[in-house]
């Protein structure tokens, strides 16, 4: 038996990513809502349970110094210079309960040596917000690195309807090392107790 990530577990292969399903993307009247999060939260939950120890959840969180364009990214999003422990920047309910210690990032791609060592030889399964920034940004990077990259569609939402469409069509340009995919095509995956 392998020690690699995922390997000889039942149910669905590979990791799963869930991407920033934090407080800042999905509460009414935050300047950066993303307004399907809540339609994402049971699809999200049902691939958390499907996939059991081998989940990783993310969160952006602000840097302590922005340097280089960041400066003025955060010019124009200055609420969002709030150290990692406010409450902007908890996981969203359900998950705050669920979700051990989280993989922080201060770039929108999550990928780097951290979820590198979960993610194993893959695939990486990613579902969360945003569809066009976080999600596209983690899937590209994973995939220039070798790893083969799941988008659960109907389980990210975007800052709109025509990005979230947008960036799915981008993303299927990347095929075969990207492949968006259904809810219903991963929980088919899975072993029947786990369904």
């Amino acid at each position: 038996m392998t020690d690699q990530p995922g390997a000889g577990l039942p149910g669905t292969g590979g990791t799963l990513a869930v991407i920033d399903m934090q407080r800042v993307f999905g509460e009414p009247g935050s300047p950066w809502l993303a307004p399907r999060f809540a339609e994402i939260v049971e699809p999200v939950r049902r691939l958390v349970g499907a996939f059991g120890p081998r989940v990783v959840f993310t969160r952006f969180v602000a840097p302590g110094q922005p340097n280089g364009a960041w400066r003025r990214y955060y010019e124009q999003w200055p609420f969002a210079l709030q150290p990692p422990d406010a409450r902007i920047y908890e996981l969203a309910d359900p998950f705050g309960a669920m979700a051990g210690p989280t993989l922080d990032a201060t770039t929108f791609s999550k990928w780097g040596p951290d979820l590198a060592a979960r993610a194993g030889p893959g695939p990486l399964v990613l579902a969360g917000v945003s569809t066009d920034c976080c999600v596209l940004s983690t899937a590209v990077a994973a995939a220039d690195a070798g790893i083969g990259v799941r988008i659960v569609a109907d389980a990210c939402a975007g800052v709109d309807d025509q990005s979230h469409a947008s960036a799915l069509h981008i993303m299927r340009l990347y095929s075969p090392l990207v492949d968006v995919v259904t809810l219903a095509d991963v929980l088919g995956e899975a072993a029947p107790a786990q369904r």
